[in-house]
C-alpha cells in the first residue's frame, strides 16, 4: 500500500478504500460533523458510521457539505441490534438513509451477531434472527440500496451459521484487530472466503500508544506511534478506522503511506498479544 488512493477489492467487484475514517464515539453535532469535514478535506474518501454512533445526521451533512461527487465516496453504516428481522431491517436502513442524506450506502454491516435482547429468546436465537436479517440485507443489495453488504464483530461459528442461507455471502468482516489482538483464525477464515477483514480500534483502545516497543519502531520511520499501529494494520492486509475528532491528529493518521514495516517488526508487533485487551465475545456481551 503506497497510496491514500490505494483499495481493496471487494467480493462482488466493488472497490474500498484501503483506510477509512471511523465516527464511534464521535458526538453527533459539531464534534461529528467537523470531525468528518476535516477528514474528507485531509483526503479520506472512506466515511465509518453506524447507526448506534447517533451521529448518522452530522456525518451526512459533512458530507453533502463537502461538495465532494458521492461516486467518489465510500460510506459504511450499520444494523443496530434492535432490528434484526427481515422488516425491522429494511426499516432500520431507510431511516439510516434518511439520516445521511445518501440514496445508498456503499457497505452496509450487521453491528452484532448475537443481541441481548435475541440471547434472551432461547438458545441460539441468534441463527434465525441472523438469517432473516441476512435476507434483508441481500435485499437491499439487489435493490441497490447498498453497493456491498458484510458484517461486524462475526466469529468463524456465526459466519458458518449464516452461510446454511445466505445467497450472498458478507464481503467485509468488520472486527476488534490490532497488535494486541490479531484474531488470527478469524483472519484466516476470512481471507479464505474472500472477506475483507476491516481492523476498528486499530490503536487498541489507546492502550498500545505507550509501549516502548512501538516506540521505538517510531522513532527509527521518523513518525507516530499511532501511524506505526495504522501501518501495521495495512502490512496485516486488514482496513483499519482511526477515529479522532482532532484536526491534526485526523491528518497524521493518514500520512501512513511513506514507509514501510520489516517483517521482523510486524512480527515483534505480533507479539504484543494481550497487551491492549482482546475483543469482546459476542455471545456472552451485554449488547
Amino acid at each position: 500500500m503506497t497510496s491514500q488512493n490505494d483499495t481493496y477489492t471487494l467480493a462482488n467487484g466493488t472497490k474500498i478504500p484501503v483506510i477509512g475514517f471511523g465516527t464511534w464515539q464521535s458526538a453527533d453535532g459539531d464534534v461529528a460533523y467537523q470531525a468528518v469535514r476535516w477528514a474528507l478535506k485531509a483526503g479520506y474518501r472512506h466515511i465509518d458510521t453506524a447507526a448506534a454512533y447517533g451521529n448518522e445526521e452530522s456525518v451526512g451533512r459533512a458530507i453533502k457539505d463537502s461538495g465532494i461527487n458521492r461516486e467518489d465516496l465510500f460510506v459504511t453504516t450499520k444494523l443496530w441490534n434492535d432490528a434484526h428481522s427481515f422488516e425491522a431491517a429494511q426499516k432500520a436502513l431507510d431511516l439510516s438513509l434518511q439520516k445521511l442524506g445518501l440514496d445508498y450506502v456503499d457497505l452496509y454491516l450487521i453491528h452484532w451477531p448475537n443481541p441481548a435482547a435475541i440471547k434472551a429468546q432461547g438458545q441460539n436465537a441468534w441463527e434465525k434472527a441472523n438469517a432473516e436479517t441476512w435476507r434483508a440485507f441481500e435485499a437491499a443489495y439487489e435493490a441497490g440500496k447498498a453497493k456491498a453488504i458484510g458484517v461486524s464483530n462475526f466469529q468463524i461459528h456465526h459466519l458458518e451459521s449464516l452461510a446454511k442461507t445466505q445467497k450472498i455471502a458478507p464481503m467485509v468482516n468488520q472486527n476488534f484487530l490490532n497488535p494486541s489482538d490479531t484474531q488470527d483464525e478469524l483472519v484466516a477464515y476470512d481471507k479464505a472466503h474472500d472477506i475483507v477483514s476491516e481492523a476498528y480500534s486499530p490503536l487498541g483502545t489507546g492502550r498500545l500508544v505507550d509501549l516502548p516497543q512501538v516506540a521505538t519502531i517510531a522513532e527509527k520511520y521518523h513518525k507516530s506511534v499511532p501511524q506505526v499501529l495504522i501501518r501495521w494494520s495495512l502490512e496485516k492486509g486488514f482496513l483499519p478506522l482511526p477515529k479522532s475528532t482532532h484536526e491534526n491528529y485526523i491528518k497524521a493518521n493518514l500520512d501512513v503511506f511513506d514507509f514501510a514495516l520489516t517483517n521482523d517488526e510486524v512480527s515483534e508487533l505480533d507479539s504484543l498479544a494481550g497487551v491492549g485487551g482482546t475483543h469482546t465475545n459476542a455471545d456472552t456481551a451485554n449488547f
